[in-house]
């Protein structure tokens, strides 16, 4: 990792409410829940514009016209024209991705201060024409097509079936599968019970009301005015009345004979959050109070053709390794819950010494999670997944979370599409 004698350090972290899709926030784009949770971020930190250097923003759903959403931010804030932005994707890692990269520039002495999250509006997803469709429309995009031409377009556009636009996906472009799909394929290889995914489904929306209701995740949560008026002040996914009865009333999605529901899956989000971080001197100098750093951080890849969202159980392993840690010195653990199959199989590839002997090259266990310390405010399945913002999301919650329950350090985990891991380990600052 970085040179320790200059560290870079959480100061704050802000977040829009998490939506169901096609809802409150439709009519706010990617670039605008990243306006809005920025200018959140601003303004509850009152940090001076002068002495932000850039901003790191993650993305899945980037615009097709505007992708590097990072400077358009920077853009429609107003803030100085000299700070960069740049925008990465990582798929759900994407906010982790930016948050890690504005921690590399610090720590090596490239920035002070610098804005990392992410965001994506599910609802704004730019519906794809098939290729058919674009080459045979370019001659009259471009201005160049004759009255022939025209009837030769038309005569290209037949039969419908193969130019009409697709519906989005979320399916591997390798594999062709589709992630719930995958997920079943963990959840059978793994034995994952229908059960115990409605169990650990329901604490999710438990643990994560009982935060709200106590304010721990209400005060992350900054109030967003939209384009047609309304003012959104609160996360709309959680349910604190669920039940393992009720959810056991839902059919599966993804297969006739599978167990993965949409009680027990993360639900299509909309969302942004975004993270001040700068190095410690400068935090001290500006008169901030740092709450967490990063001791450690891991990303991989597994072959997407086998467990595709497995890629944690050897994330958060080498991100222990590289802390210099074990499991059992975690005080608390954060995993993203794409669906409770997938965490539950990580955690059970965690517990296994078969698993660590064939794909970690150790003889033991990298060991159990106490329930107790997993997921103390809920995760996804409950509070929602917009894919580029969860990830700067479990930064915020983590990093308030052990100055608030005073503890020492938190391991993440995030699940990724192409076969990816993520793992991280922060610590308290004090």
């Amino acid at each position: 990792m970085s040179d320790r004698k200059r560290r870079a350090v959480v100061i704050e972290g802000v977040r829009t409410p998490f939506v169901k899709a096609f809802s409150e926030l439709l009519k706010m784009d990617t670039i605008a829940l990243g306006d809005a949770a920025v200018s959140a971020l601003l303004e509850r930190t009152e940090i001076p514009r002068a002495e932000i250097d850039g901003i790191v923003w993650g993305g899945v759903i980037l615009p097709g016209l505007a992708p590097n959403v990072a400077r358009e931010i920077v853009l429609d804030l107003r803030l100085p024209a000299r700070v960069e932005g740049h925008t990465v994707t990582r798929a759900c890692a994407s906010g982790l991705q930016a948050i890690t990269s504005a921690v590399h520039a610090i720590e090596r002495g490239d920035a002070d201060v610098m804005i990392a999250g992410g965001s994506d509006s599910t609802s704004n997803a730019e519906i794809k024409l098939p290729q058919k469709v674009v080459h045979a429309l370019a001659p009259l995009a471009f201005g160049k097509a004759t009255p022939l031409d025209m009837l030769g377009v038309l005569g290209q556009l037949v039969p419908l079936t193969e130019v009409l636009p697709k519906m989005p996906k979320i399916a591997e472009r390798t594999t062709g599968q589709v992630m719930g799909e995958a997920a079943e394929d963990m959840a059978r290889r793994n034995e994952i019970s229908r059960e115990a995914q409605d169990e650990f489904a329901v604490r999710s929306h438990h643990r994560a009301a009982a935060a709200i209701t106590s304010g721990r995740l209400r005060k992350e949560v900054a109030p967003v005015h939209t384009p047609d008026g309304r003012i959104v002040t609160a996360d709309t996914l959680v349910r604190a009345d669920t039940s393992v009865e009720a959810l056991a009333r839902l059919r599966p999605v993804f297969a006739k004979d599978g167990t993965l529901t949409a009680g027990n899956s993360s639900p299509l989000t909309d969302g942004a959050a975004a993270v001040l971080l700068m190095s410690e001197d400068k935090a001290r100098a500006l008169g901030m109070t740092p709450k967490a750093a990063f001791r450690s951080f891991s990303y991989i890849g597994v072959d997407p053709a086998d467990q595709l969202l497995m890629g944690p159980a050897l994330a958060m392993p080498k991100a222990l390794e590289r802390a210099g840690m074990t499991l059992a010195d975690a005080d608390l653990v954060d995993m993203h819950e794409a669906f409770a199959a997938q965490v539950l199989s990580v955690l059970k590839m965690l517990g296994s010494d078969a698993f660590a002997r064939a794909r970690l090259g150790r003889e033991r266990a990298v060991g159990e999670i106490d329930p107790a310390r997993l997921n103390v405010h809920g995760g996804s399945v409950a509070i929602g997944h917009p894919f580029g913002a969860t990830g700067a999301r479990m930064v915020t919650t983590m990093a308030n979370e052990l100055v608030d329950a005073d503890k020492e350090t938190a391991l993440l985990g995030i699940c990724a599409a192409g076969g990816l891991g993520a793992g991280a380990v922060m610590e308290r600052v004090t």
